[in-house]
């Protein structure tokens, strides 16, 4: 049980770390890239930083029996499940209340919420799912 709620914790640690790598990155090149191009920059680059994260942190002692570049490859594949659960409820949410139009944050929270359940369902049970080998 400690076990698990560890790992919900330090997934939300690395989401909301990986909020402010995306964040940043969106920053840094929206104004040479455009806000379409620079968020597939910035997407990637959180992604690139919270399977660093999970794989050293979140779920240290487990292992995907895959080399790096595949087991990378994989966690970007589950991401955008949790990616694409994020922006349907984000546009879901923007469309159907008033409140979260006028206040688009509240959408991006709800989305990102939701979208942190599906990332760590992927991650503990179809990426990281074994136990490391010594």
């Amino acid at each position: 049980m400690m076990k698990a709620i560890r790992e919900v914790l330090f997934f939300a640690i690395s989401g909301g770390l990986g909020f402010l790598v995306d964040t940043a990155v969106l920053y840094l090149l929206i104004e040479s890239l455009g806000p379409y191009i620079a968020r597939c920059f910035s997407f990637l680059s959180a992604v690139l930083f919270t399977w660093l994260f999970n794989r050293s942190i979140t779920f240290k002692g487990k292992s995907s029996n895959m080399k790096p570049r595949a087991e990378f490859l994989s966690y970007l594949v589950l991401m955008l499940g949790g990616g694409a659960v994020n922006y349907g409820l984000y546009s879901w949410l923007v469309s159907a209340y008033k409140l979260v139009s006028e206040h688009p944050v509240i959408g991006v929270a709800a989305g990102s919420i939701a979208g942190m359940f599906v990332n760590l369902a992927t991650s503990k049970f179809l990426l990281f799912r074994k136990e490391a080998r010594n």
